[in-house]
């Protein structure tokens, strides 16, 4: 059975992060893994080269410092060198040996010019004896390493007296040779690989600088409000070769940002209409809708007899023109707040306001239980005290009219640093999850099942008018509900004492 170990990945923190790094890190290790097969193949081949060149050497030598082993220094006057052997043309180094049955009965050495000792003999270990044994005498070169020496090159050659004859040049100039080229290499190499991390880094930064530009326009554009209002986009990304990937994406991102460009100035255009309209209407029928609410209750103080399917009538038309006049003066609020109409800004004392709506609520809903939650030192903020009362007011309001008699409503107030916490909870049935994502959006109305009020549904402006008179005082609202718990959250700034 084959087991698979894991593989772990690279720490992320190992990784460079930025392209530009990136592309520089490749850039360095394509070149770090090409010089490496460079010098590589240039040690190799030097290496190989020498060692033929020596392999050469080796067969001209011959086997003549070797045989000459054999007559035990009794050689004739004209040879140069040691008496125990025949040193005439050989190089400093060279080994000779002789092999009798597989014994060495001779090993010498030619030593230098400047040598003490006149003495060629080398003392061999056992094992370096074993090592010469070892060797076929076919007249090719071996490499073996000779503990009384160092590691040489040697050729064994079939004597005439049946014996081997073993001449061997050292290998150490061509060790020198090449460990000079390693060093060598290694300092141009890594010269080479600094000059190129500087140079690759500073192109590559070149190449990449209309990417850079894109990602800072790209950057600046998501720190603009895009939501609602009039959006000036910064300006485009600077052109580059359309020929090349960079060129190609900043010009799709500026035909891009224009696209959104003209999708948010018809948006902003369509806004300003509604709201002008919004305005205009609201304004236009606050009149008509006061007249016909005065008519109404002009004749219901007739004082001649009138019919009770009149009277029922009249006071239904006086109710919903009351009911619709309250809409068109939300709606005239939120048009005015929507055009950044500028609200009051003085000193509110949020605890006494939060005090007097409770008790209005308490009046309007008996069937409630109400509990406060105040903290011992008044709370103040900045801002409008009527329409924070508004606030106020729609909130405990939603909570009586979207839970049933009995449920229990906690006003709690309190400082958070420099910010006033309000909040509303209740312990009815909850928001839908369906409609909680949009629930301070105008006209977003509730199941009426949750209504115990049939005519206290409203046109589901109450929450959207908080949202918007919240955020006109640089606060936020948010909502948190479950079947069982609802809690509506107000953050104001607080007023510095």
């Amino acid at each position: 059975m084959r087991i698979r170990l894991p593989r772990t990945p690279l720490p992320r923190t190992l990784l460079p992060r930025t392209l530009r790094a990136r592309l520089t890190a490749g850039l360095l290790v394509l070149l770090a893994v090409s010089c490496a097969a460079v010098g590589v193949a240039a040690v190799v081949g030097l290496n190989g080269f020498l060692t033929s060149r020596l392999d050469e050497q080796l067969s001209e030598v011959g086997v003549r410092f070797p045989a000459s082993l054999e007559h035990g220094g009794l050689l004739p006057d004209d040879h140069d060198g040691d008496e125990r052997g025949d040193t005439r043309r050989q190089a400093v180094g060279t080994f000779g040996a002789r092999l009798v049955n597989g014994t060495v009965t001779n090993a010498a050495v030619v030593p230098s010019a400047g040598a003490e000792t006149t003495d060629l003999t080398v003392d061999l270990s056992e094992a370096d004896q074993n090592a010469l044994a070892a060797l076929p005498a076919d007249g090719r070169a071996h490499t073996v390493h000779l503990s009384a020496l160092d590691e040489y090159r040697v050729r064994a050659t079939a004597g005439l007296d049946g014996d081997v004859l073993v001449t061997g040049l050292p290998l150490e100039p061509v060790e020198a040779t090449v460990h000079r080229l390693e060093l060598v290499a290694a300092i141009v190499f890594g010269v080479a690989l600094a000059v190129a991390g500087v140079l690759g880094a500073l192109w590559v930064r070149w190449s990449l600088r209309p990417l850079s530009r894109v990602a800072a326009t790209a950057t600046r554009v998501s720190e603009l409000p895009l939501a609602s209002g009039e959006v000036a986009l910064p300006p485009r990304a600077p052109a580059a070769d359309p020929h090349s990937e960079v060129g190609r994406m900043a010009g799709a991102f500026n035909r891009m940002l224009g696209h959104v460009e003209d999708a948010l100035t018809k948006r902003h255009a369509s806004e300003e209409r509604l709201r002008s309209f919004a305005a205009d209407a609201s304004h236009e029928l606050r009149t008509p809708v006061a007249s016909v609410r005065g008519h109404a209750e002009l004749a219901l103080l007739h004082p001649g007899p009138v019919p009770p399917e009149v009277t029922r009538a009249l006071e239904r038309i006086a109710a919903e023109s009351s009911r619709m006049g309250e809409m068109v003066d939300d709606l005239l609020l939120l048009a005015r707040l929507d055009a950044g109409r500028p609200l009051e800004s003085l000193p509110v004392d949020l605890t006494h306001l939060v005090l007097d709506a409770v008790t209005d609520a308490r009046a309007a809903g008996p069937d409630h239980r109400w509990t406060l939650d105040l903290p011992e030192e008044p709370v103040t903020v900045t801002g409008d005290e009527h329409r924070l009362h508004q606030v106020l007011a729609n909130l405990l309001a939603n909570a009586r009219q979207h839970t049933p008699a009995g449920t229990q409503v906690t006003v709690t107030l309190e400082t958070d640093g420099g910010t006033a916490v309000l909040r509303v909870h209740d312990d009815g049935p909850g928001v839908p999850a369906d409609i909680q994502p949009g629930v301070f959006e105008r006209f977003t109305r509730a199941d009426r099942r949750r209504s115990t009020d049939p005519g206290g549904a409203g046109a589901g402006l109450g929450l959207s008018i908080v949202a918007a008179v919240v955020e006109a005082h640089e606060g936020s609202v948010s909502l948190k509900s479950h079947p069982g718990s609802t809690t509506f959250t107000v953050e104001l700034p607080a007023s510095r004492s």
